[in-house]
């Protein structure tokens, strides 16, 4: 006989930031703005957007949950950093590092930072950050994942975590 599972849910989930500077691909934003939601986390945009928050694509990735995805939309990475406790912890997802996402330890209001679509973080970014970079590991010859796909996994991660 096979248990039933049961699935393990307490009152209170975990809060993080998802942090995309400049993305570029509107559908994309609207998926992790509908992940966001789903799992109760803060959406951060740095300027400059690829597009319009007005724009017909992104309202339609994100369906109807587009309005109450929490959303905040900063002039520079400087600004949302300036705005934050001095303690906050940022974790940057890159190709460009050997340590896995799955071997960081997530706690509650973590920023989770994500590059454009076609070049990722900027690299003087990560350079001053080497000790907080993550990266999803691929096989074979893929270079990268969807910038959906990437904030998903690591956001459901650091939501499993928290458990």
């Amino acid at each position: 006989m096979i248990a039933a599972f049961r699935p393990v849910r307490r009152n209170r989930r975990r809060m993080f930031h998802v942090v995309l500077i400049e993305p570029e691909i509107p559908p994309n934003t609207g998926n992790i703005g509908r992940l966001c939601l789903a799992t109760g986390a803060h959406l951060h945009l740095v300027k400059p957007l690829g597009f319009s928050l007005a724009d017909r694509e992104l309202k339609r990735a994100g369906l109807d949950y587009w309005q109450d995805v929490r959303v905040m939309v900063w002039e520079s990475f400087a600004d949302l950093q300036a705005a934050q406790p001095a303690e906050a912890r940022y974790f940057f997802l890159t190709t460009k590092t050997e340590c896995a996402y799955w071997d960081a330890r997530f706690l509650d209001g973590d920023f989770l930072v994500f590059g454009r679509e076609t070049r990722g973080l900027p690299e003087s970014l990560l350079a001053q950050h080497t000790g907080r970079c993550l990266t999803i590991p691929m096989s074979g010859s893929t270079r990268s994942l969807n910038l959906a796909t990437a904030v998903g996994i690591v956001l459901y991660e650091a939501v499993r975590q928290g458990r």
